[in-house]
């Protein structure tokens, strides 16, 4: 028996050991983003009956929130910031059935218009819910549930919430093992039911699958980028879709649903047909087919990181973003911009048509959202290149971490390279990289 006990503890630390040794990212380099994902995560948390401000009121919703930041950014339970955040592991059970079944409550069981003329179709999943009254939000740019859904803002809700809901329960399930939960009828829907509805909302190519929008008809495709306008087939809308199809399928199947396979075909056919639509000469992924159909650097890698890119495909984008990474185009003291330098629409907008002027906000600042993602991608051909942007990424962390005393603030949600600053504190921008610098070996 202690020689059995022995040589269990000897394959532990030999596993740990190679681990270590094939693990791109330095452990020290893990163990401080961990650390800092940690307590901007605990930063982010709303307590059940915390008072936040007069205006957003206190948490009366009956259970934890974790909201996009700490301090004074984005005070509502965003869907997609969290449900980005999951796989950090550092949310409790407790914590993520609350936030799962008050999204599944929120989720439209009627269509409506809005007073701004816009449509929130059954299925519609809330783009923020108001923590004092759990007020769905299907639309940014507000707060206020009577004045939401304007034009600008998109004729339909963000379609990315949609393929998040999908991804809250699948994480719930596969992490803690429940998948009675997937029979528990909310506001008299079972959650399955409400997670295949879900994922039929955003509109599609009949043809290829991918989610689609016109200037009439259209949803923002990802809200990190919802003061862009992005019209006709949609690349990271489409990407999304491919997981959320095959994690609903995967739930399906754990029930004995026989409509798993229709779920399978759907991200089977987006899989076959993305590069083709979308993949220019260089490697990289358009944004769209109509406007705003430029070379997009979170729609690339993250194809990349989600295995939607294959053999030549996967190597010449890879290839492009190591290039283009060397060149200086792509990031920013480890950060990410959603278009490159190099392809800017013009002297006066990174995109096509945006709300936010050129150098600010989704609009031609740096990111560290998609830096993982990013590294990732680049691993694939060049890992020291991939290293070197992580050691890039964690250093600036380190260089303007809000736990040293001062007027320190990292991590931002963005910032480019004069004073431009956005929200201290913000969670993506540590949990998204962790997630994926974990996935590097």
């Amino acid at each position: 028996m202690r020689f059995i006990k022995v040589l269990i503890i000897c394959q532990l630390v030999a596993s740990a050991v190679y681990s270590q040794k094939k693990s791109l990212i330095p452990q020290e380099h893990l163990s401080f983003l961990e650390g800092m994902t940690k307590d901007v995560l605990e930063a982010s948390r709303i307590y059940p009956e915390q008072f936040i401000s007069k205006e957003f009121g206190t948490n009366n919703t009956g259970g934890m929130l974790i909201r996009p930041g700490g301090r004074d950014a984005y005070p509502s339970f965003w869907i997609r910031d969290y449900a980005m955040s999951l796989e950090t592991g550092l949310i409790s059970k407790k914590e993520q059935v609350h936030m799962l079944l008050l999204t599944a409550s929120t989720q439209c069981d009627q269509s409506w218009i809005t007073k701004g003329g816009s449509l929130v179709p059954f299925g519609a999943i809330a783009d923020h819910i108001r923590i004092d009254n759990s007020k769905p939000i299907y639309f940014p740019g507000t707060y206020n549930y009577e004045d939401q859904g304007t034009a600008e803002w998109g004729t339909l809700p963000p379609y990315c919430d949609q393929f998040f809901f999908v991804h809250m329960a699948y994480y719930y399930v596969k992490s803690t093992g429940d998948k009675k939960i997937l029979q528990k009828e909310i506001n008299g829907t079972r959650l399955i039911d409400r997670l295949k509805a879900a994922l039929s909302v955003p509109p599609e190519d009949k043809d290829s699958r991918m989610v689609y929008a016109t200037e009439a008809i259209r949803g923002v495709d990802f809200g990190f980028r919802d003061a862009i306008k992005i019209t006709g087939k949609l690349s990271f809308a489409s990407i999304l879709k491919y997981r959320a199809a095959n994690e609903l399928a995967e739930l399906l199947q754990l029930l004995g649903a026989k409509d798993a396979g229709q779920y399978t075909e759907v991200a089977t056919a987006i899989k076959k047909s993305l590069p083709g639509i979308f993949m220019d000469s260089r490697g990289m992924l358009l944004a769209s087919t109509c406007k705003s159909n430029q070379p997009d650097v979170w729609a690339t890698a993250l194809a990349v990181y989600f295995g939607v890119l294959e053999g030549k495909d996967l190597e010449k984008a890879c290839v492009f973003l190591t290039a283009a990474y060397k060149a200086g185009t792509l990031s920013y003291k480890g950060n990410i911009r959603h278009i490159l330098t190099t392809d800017d629409f013009n002297e006066r907008t990174a995109w096509e048509i945006s709300m936010a002027q050129i150098y600010v906000y989704q609009n031609g600042a740096y990111w560290g959202t998609p830096t993982g993602w990013v590294c990732y991608a680049i691993s694939q051909v060049d890992k020291q290149s991939a290293l070197n942007l992580a050691n890039e990424f964690i250093s600036d962390l380190k260089e303007n971490d809000y736990r040293k005393q001062g007027l320190f603030s990292a991590p931002y949600e963005c910032f480019d390279k004069l004073d431009y600053r956005q929200n201290p504190l913000y969670l993506t921008t540590v949990a998204c990289p962790l997630i994926a610098f974990r996935k590097m070996f």
